[in-house]
């Protein structure tokens, strides 16, 4: 085999030297990149006003709604790198080997409709789902139903997975008797949905967890292949918890459902194998990576610490990208988010991946919608080839960081919650519930602000959308404990307010040529519409001219948009013609003096 020289254009025997593409440049310093930096940040600033070093990291750092301080550059450090499949299962908790390693690419079926549900389930497993998980609720499916949504499925081939927002015994029991029906009981795989904290955060109640002992017994006697429990964060994230919190209530629940088994008379390695994590996964593509990595290390810590032998100590985990990340407005973005999101689970080494269908906020979701969900798994896995890799982030040095940051805060809180009497103490208490109504009113000044924008609500906003046909879901049951919220939800509320006003349109009066404007008619017209606004606008004229066209277009509000020089030269007369024309408001768009 022979490759072509890339600079003489001569053909040589292939080497197995490894090719070093910065091979020909010198290895930079810190201390010119710093120059560098300071170079670009002080160049439009006077003379006896430049930066200071620390004052230029201090702008370029970042600091998330958990508190972890993102630095602009990470180096080498002493953050051992560890390998996957072994202690502390950081990297993975297996090795990945052969033509195509991926994950269980699990859909999700909350659809009431029977036949419509089993269909789509027969569809996904026939085009490239590998497990199905079903919500059985009364604004979801029936328990009397779930046995016609899985028929025709072969659990011991396609794992089935079950949850409950309301009645989680009644849930496990329609799985139950459905792995029964089949009469291969000891050869079925999935989980059966136990998570008594999870119901308790969401309904405000005390946790019970004796269900979860009558069901582990059951599960090791009757399904030993398939899980009792779940550790479930998504009613804490969807209620606002960050990604340290999810993290530490994750090990927190995890620890009582040990201890409460053990009481029971079940042993740590008994008890830790009935365990499945779920956690939500966001277009927050690196800290979703760490979270994952994270998980594993600090679980495994655990099991260490309870006698689990080392090869049993790496966690499972389902990622299930983030519903509080999905947006009404400009839906379709949403199909990004969930790419990254995915992207962001595999590399973070998830075993079972759901992606929630991009219309998710409007109703339940299409045969074409959620053909979209499923494929975004399978070109990630299969023709991006990501499951091919083992763990594509490790060795990153602000990855193992970041992992390291979050294990570290995470621990942190987790001991606080034991000290305190425990995670069921805490959400008893209202701890839980404070804690993550604090982080949620950081975020809420992020998103109002727009400090953390949402690409198509909060920033490059859409004028008009084509209307989403879905199927309205079912009402949801009162809960009565942590209510779920959607980022996008306040600016949709603008836009719903404006939308039913009598007068909502604003007229931009771009006053010059476009080389004049088009920065501020481009900034002003993206923030009206972030608030659902109609807006006219037009270009150049005299104030006669401009004065004709917005009395038009009906505007009552009017925004000056231009450079300096242009509305020292005109913005006084334009803005007196409007006065006089009876317009009752006119601003103009720029910097305070």
């Amino acid at each position: 085999m022979a490759l072509r020289n890339a600079r003489t254009g001569s053909v040589g025997a292939m080497t197995e030297s490894p090719l070093s593409l910065a091979g020909d440049f010198a290895q930079p310093t810190r201390e010119q990149w710093e120059i560098e930096v300071l170079k670009v940040l002080n160049r439009r600033r006077p003379p006896g006003k430049e930066l200071t070093l620390d004052q230029a990291m201090a702008r370029l750092r970042t600091t998330t709604v958990d508190g972890l301080s993102i630095d602009p550059l990470y180096v080498d450090t002493d953050q051992p790198l560890g390998y996957p499949g072994v202690m502390p299962f950081t990297r993975g908790t297996k090795v990945k080997s052969g033509a195509m390693a991926g994950w269980d690419v699990a859909s999700l079926h909350e659809d009431p409709d029977v036949a419509f549900s089993n269909d789509e389930v027969l569809r996904d497993l026939a085009n490239g789902a590998t497990s199905i998980w079903a919500r059985v609720d009364p604004d979801a499916i029936d328990p009397a139903d779930l046995a016609g949504v899985f028929a025709g499925v072969r659990p011991e081939l396609a794992p089935l997975r079950v949850s409950s927002r309301t009645d989680q015994d009644t849930a496990a029991m329609a799985l139950a008797d459905f792995w029964r029906a089949g009469g291969r009981a000891a050869e079925v795989m999935g989980n059966l949905g136990l998570d008594a904290m999870s119901l308790a955060v969401l309904h405000g109640t005390a946790p019970d967890l004796t269900p979860h002992r009558v069901w582990v017994a059951r599960a090791q006697k009757e399904f030993p292949k398939a899980r009792a429990l779940v550790v479930d964060t998504l009613a804490l994230h969807n209620a606002g918890a960050g990604d340290v919190d999810e993290v530490a209530y994750a090990i927190a629940t995890g620890v009582e459902y040990l201890r409460d088994l053990a009481d029971a008379g079940v042993t740590p390695t008994d008890a830790a194998r009935q365990i499945l994590f779920r956690l939500a996964a966001t277009d927050d593509q690196f800290t979703t990576i760490a979270k994952f990595r994270a998980l594993r290390r600090l679980w495994a810590r655990v099991l260490e610490v309870v006698g689990v032998p080392e090869a049993l100590r790496g966690a499972v985990t389902h990622a299930v990208t983030s519903w509080r990340m999905i947006t009404r407005d400009d839906p379709y973005v949403n199909l990004l988010r969930g790419t990254i999101a995915a992207f962001a689970a595999a590399v973070g080494d998830a075993e079972i991946v759901t992606v929630l269908p991009f219309d998710a906020a409007h109703g339940l979701p299409t045969k074409a919608s959620r053909r979209f969900a499923r494929n975004t798994q399978l070109l990630a896995m299969e023709e991006s080839n990501i499951g091919r890799v083992n763990d594509p982030a490790g060795g990153s040095y602000y990855v193992e960081e970041l992992t390291a940051r979050i294990a570290e805060k995470a621990w942190t809180k987790f001991q606080a919650l034991e000290k305190s009497g425990g995670m069921s103490a805490a959400v008893v208490t209202g701890a839980v519930r404070d804690q993550i109504a604090a982080t949620s009113a950081e975020r809420a000044t992020r998103l109002a602000t727009r400090k953390q924008p949402i690409t198509g609500v909060s920033a490059f906003p859409l004028r008009s959308e084509p209307p989403v046909e879905v199927r309205p879901r079912p009402e949801a049951p009162a809960a009565g404990g942590l209510v779920p919220h959607r980022d996008g939800e306040v600016f949709e509320g603008l836009r719903d307010r404006s939308a039913r006003a009598a007068d909502s349109t604003v007229f931009l009066a771009c006053l010059g040529e476009r080389r004049d404007f088009g920065p501020r008619e481009q900034f002003t017209s993206n923030l009206c519409l972030v608030g659902g606004l109609t807006v006219g606008e037009s270009e150049g004229g005299t104030p006669v001219e401009i004065v004709a066209r917005v009395t038009e277009a009906g505007a009552r509000m009017v925004i000056l948009c231009s450079s300096a020089r242009v509305y020292a030269a005109q913005a006084v007369d334009v803005a007196r013609a409007l006065k006089r024309a009876g317009v009752p408001t006119v601003h103009i768009a720029g910097r305070k003096a």
